[in-house]
C-alpha cells in the first residue's frame, strides 16, 4: 500500500537510507514505527536454529513493511532487511495509528494490503505441508503471477532469484534450480536470459 509521501511527512515522518544487508529491524524489537520503502526492495525473515534463513516476504518501491505488528502490543517475529540500498519513509507509531482513525480511504486501503499479505501467507503455509517442491513452487509463482495483467502462459517474469525462491518456500537452492529445470523441460515455464517466464 502507498500512502502518500507528503501526507506521511504532514504526519511528522522521516526519511532514513539503508544500505544493502543493513537490518531495518530486528525480530524480539518492539514496533514504533510505519515503515514504506520509497525506493529499495526489502525482506522479512527469520533464521531456524541452524542458521538457515527463510524469507517471509520481499517488498519493494511503495510498499509497507511490518505494518500489522503496529496494530499489536507484541514484538516483530522476525527481521527486516534491506536487499538492495533502500531509501524508507518511517513514521511514529501512534501518528500512524491516527492517520488511519483520520482517513477511511487510508485505513481501507491499509485492510486491502493486509488482507492481501495474510492470503499470501495462506497459501504458502498450504504449499508448505507439501511434500512437492515442485507444488511448493508452483504455488508461489501461481501467487505473483495472479497480480499480472497477462495471464497468458510464458507472459510472467518472476521478480525472484532462485535463492529468494528457495527462501520463500523453505526448499534449498540447489533443489529450487533442480525442479525449475525440470518444470522447464515439462514446458511448465521458460528460462529466457536466465530469468523464468511462468
Amino acid at each position: 500500500m502507498v500512502i502518500k509521501e507528503n501526507l506521511l511527512y504532514a504526519m511528522g515522518a522521516s526519511t532514513n537510507m539503508y544500505s544493502a544487508g543493513e537490518t531495518i529491524f530486528s525480530e524480539g524489537a518492539w514496533p514504533t514505527f510505519y515503515y514504506q520503502i520509497i525506493k529499495g526492495e526489502a525482506k522479512l525473515n527469520n533464521y531456524n536454529e541452524e542458521g538457515k534463513e527463510t524469507i517471509q516476504i520481499i517488498i519493494e518501491d511503495g510498499q509497507s513493511i511490518g505494518e500489522s505488528l503496529l496494530f499489536m502490543e507484541k514484538p516483530y517475529p522476525m527481521n527486516a532487511v534491506a536487499i538492495t540500498e533502500c531509501e524508507i519513509v518511517k513514521l511514529p507509531r501512534k501518528a500512524f495509528l491516527n492517520l488511519l482513525r483520520e482517513d477511511a480511504e487510508i485505513s481501507y486501503e491499509m485492510n486491502k494490503c493486509l488482507s492481501q499479505r495474510l492470503y499470501f501467507k495462506l497459501i504458502m503455509t498450504q504449499n508448505l505441508s507439501s511434500q512437492s517442491p515442485m507444488l511448493k513452487l508452483m504455488a508461489l509463482m501461481d501467487y505473483l503471477k495472479s497480480f499480472a495483467i497477462d495471464q497468458k502462459q510464458y507472459s510472467f517474469k518472476v521478480p525472484l532469484t532462485r535463492q529468494q525462491m528457495a527462501g520463500l518456500t523453505g526448499l534449498c537452492v540447489e533443489t529450487t534450480i533442480r525442479t525449475i529445470k525440470g518444470m522447464e523441460r515439462a514446458m511448465m515455464l521458460r528460462i529466457e536470459d536466465r530469468k523464468i517466464m511462468y
